[in-house]
């Protein structure tokens, strides 16, 4: 299938993906389909070790912070804003990354911690653009923290100065500053303190709206992720054993780990 076959209102269409890394006998993700439809967000969840993180970082076409070793599609297709991935050159995926915003696991921990928050922000837009208008640049950083409800004050601070939650609001911030087409999110509320996740979540929805991109957002918890995703993939082992709306994959659980999840009342 070419890329002409992909409808354009599709962000995300992955078929029979299969993702290896490395040598490794075992591919990480194994044979998995779904779709992201524009301006929809699909949440992803599953156990650890299930391989969330490593279909998040194929999507985003971006290494997590300290990676030295992308996952490698071995076998299906993974195309994202209509361009296929399987086989792309390191070029084609930087340049697609420009169109993706990736807020990582714990990205709050991967600010830099000699620039301040405002200059955190900024950064990926002088990366882009090393002459880019520095008061359109501020204007742009203001308006995004106070989209996550932070104060511009913190604009000044340095990132150890803020809490962790604070920190991985920074961090969203910082991935949407190129007004990307899709958010990949890799489960932004972990380790942040439960009277702090909701709202995050909440931030994220919100934007989404306001803003119209497409999102895959990685969570733990069923119960915090169905409050604000079209729908959800179950990941396990690899696999996708549910894939649909949250009520429509719990009251049809066609998995032990999908039953488990019914059980807790998610």
């Amino acid at each position: 299938m070419t890329r002409s076959h992909v409808p354009a209102e599709l962000a995300v269409l992955a078929d029979d993906l299969t993702l290896f890394y490395g040598h490794d006998e075992l591919p990480a993700i194994n044979g998995v389909s779904f779709q992201i439809a524009a301006g929809e967000t699909l949440g992803l969840i599953g156990e650890a070790g299930s391989g969330k993180s490593t279909l998040a970082r194929a999507v985003a076409s971006q290494l997590a912070p300290g990676e030295r070793e992308a996952p490698v599609i071995a076998r299906g297709r993974l195309t994202v804003l209509g361009r296929e991935l399987r086989g792309a050159s390191r070029r084609r995926r930087d340049a697609l990354a420009l169109r993706v915003g990736y807020l990582p696991q714990d990205g709050g921990s991967s600010l830099q911690p000699h620039l301040t928050v405002g200059e955190n922000v900024a950064e990926p837009i002088f990366q882009r653009d090393k002459h880019f208008d520095r008061l359109e640049a501020g204007t742009a950083v203001a308006g995004l923290v106070d989209a996550v409800r932070l104060p511009l004050s913190v604009m000044e601070k340095f990132p150890h100065e803020l809490s962790r939650g604070q920190r991985q609001r920074i961090a969203l911030a910082r991935s949407l500053v190129l007004e990307p087409e899709l958010l990949v999110a890799d489960d932004p509320t972990m380790g942040v303190d439960v009277l702090v996740r909701g709202p995050i979540l909440q931030v994220v929805a919100e934007l989404q709206k306001e803003l119209g991109f497409s999102a895959l957002i990685v969570g733990h918890d069923l119960r915090e992720l169905r409050t604000v995703v079209d729908r959800i993939a179950v990941l396990h082992a690899g696999l996708i054993v549910g894939y649909g709306s949250v009520d429509e994959v719990l009251a049809n659980p066609l998995h032990g780990y999908v039953q488990r999840l019914a059980e807790l009342g998610a």
